[in-house]
């Protein structure tokens, strides 16, 4: 009885031991109150110019942020983004705010907390394209059905007296659509930079409209975070939209060194990129009551959307107001 005692007890004290070599490993997935280390906010993106200030952010994290790391996760495709985003695989992302607003109508928790840029997108089209009439009857590209690009050519067309039907709407990506152009496969396009300016540059194509005219203070991209982020992590949260706001006001220097950063992620020639970003803003981020609700009311007359969320439902600007 006494051997069996004996071991008996020197089994709970392995078990014991082990368990605690397994807690104090493991923890609780989150940093440990004292622990150097920090944070890390996964952060996703496609390789636009209307990220800028993600990248900017992103090569100020070298020299070390306090609070938290950013690690910027690179996406081929917006539903693969959305994707990502909804199953939790990262805290946030920069994105066609239609794609997020359609997201959170349909149960993804994710919340606008501030702007990508303002302006900045160009309705291209081939050199043969004088007017908007001449589109009638022919392809015209844009990147997503769920995006503010789908809203601008709608409103070009009614403002130039033709149905949305008089032309063949297609879903390009956006790295094929200069192409597309160039061989005649689409008569035109609109996306986000810099695909717009590389048909330019190239003279394959020309600018029909800058979104300013036909759409003024038109909402495009977004910063959004996933609610329980924002909810459960507030304090890293805010020190992130922080140096997002730092990063935005670099990036409208738009001088040697934003252009140094721009060519880490995206691989375009330093005329397409100098055109870039000449049309676009990234000063002012914060996304507006009034510029939303008309987007809102776009997706509703389109029929992209029922029930657009609320813009207290979507817009977190408790966030980007602290940062000021």
């Amino acid at each position: 009885m006494q051997g069996m005692k004996r071991y008996q007890n020197l089994w709970l004290m392995i078990m014991i031991a082990v368990l605690t070599v397994v807690t104090a490993a493991c923890g609780n997935g989150s940093p440990s109150a004292g622990s150097a280390e920090k944070r890390t906010v996964k952060i996703g993106y496609l390789p636009i110019t209307h990220a800028l200030p993600l990248y900017v952010e992103d090569d100020l994290e070298q020299q070390g942020f306090e609070k938290f790391t950013l690690e910027l996760v690179k996406f081929g495709s917006w539903p693969d983004l959305i994707d990502a985003l909804n199953a939790g695989r990262i805290d946030g992302a920069s994105m066609l705010v239609t794609l997020a607003m359609k997201a959170n109508e349909q149960g993804s928790p994710v919340k606008a907390v501030a702007l990508g840029h303002r302006d900045g997108n160009v309705l291209v089209v081939s050199k043969d394209i004088h007017e908007t009439k001449d589109l009638k009857g022919k392809n015209f590209a844009i990147p997503h059905k769920f995006s503010t690009h789908h809203i601008l050519l709608y409103e070009m067309l009614k403002k130039d007296g033709l149905n949305y039907e008089d032309v063949n709407v297609v879903e390009l990506p956006p790295a094929e659509m200069p192409a597309a152009l160039s061989e005649g496969r689409i008569s035109g396009y609109v996306v986000a930079e810099p695909f717009g300016a590389i048909a330019v540059t190239m003279d394959k194509g020309k600018v029909l409209y800058q979104s300013e005219e036909i759409w003024l203070d038109s909402v495009d991209c977004a910063l959004v975070l996933r609610s329980e982020f924002i909810e459960q992590e507030r304090e890293i949260a805010q020190a992130f939209v922080q140096e997002y706001v730092k990063a935005g006001e670099l990036a409208e220097a738009k001088d040697d060194y934003i252009k140094e950063v721009s060519a880490k992620y995206m691989n375009v020639e330093d005329n397409v990129l100098e055109l870039s970003l000449e049309w676009i803003s990234y000063d002012n981020l914060r996304l507006n009551e009034e510029a939303y609700n008309k987007l809102a009311e776009y997706m509703i007359e389109m029929g992209l959307s029922e029930n657009p969320p609320a813009y207290e439902d979507f817009v977190d600007n408790s966030l980007i107001d602290k940062a000021k």
